[in-house]
């Protein structure tokens, strides 16, 4: 039996463009629209409507745990809560302080 060679956009590691945009259709867009994480939720709502009372920044949040508790869905609300841009990062790739500026 021969096999058949894999076509390479399914394997390679890069998301394909229809992924993304599906992705992104799934996620919710608004940090009342998170399921589950009743406690981060509520203190990130706090935290977030503090700081656009005072027109200031968020203060800085690290978010860590296993994969699929909602750490990358929150970061990306709680940018878009801000009206702010967002830069996804996992603890693995930071090497050295710069790697975070």
């Amino acid at each position: 039996m021969t096999e058949k060679p894999l076509r390479s956009e399914i394997t390679t590691p890069e998301p394909l463009e229809e992924e993304e945009s599906a992705e992104l259709s799934l996620r919710p867009q608004r940090l009342a629209e998170f399921i589950g994480q009743p406690k981060v939720k509520e203190s990130l709502k706090i935290a977030i409507d503090a700081a656009l009372n005072r027109r200031e920044p968020l203060d800085h949040i690290l978010l860590y745990g296993p994969p699929g508790l909602g750490k990358t869905t929150l970061s990306m609300l709680m940018a878009r809560e801000m009206g702010a841009n967002v830069k996804v990062t996992s603890g693995p790739v930071l090497e050295k302080p710069g790697d975070l500026v």
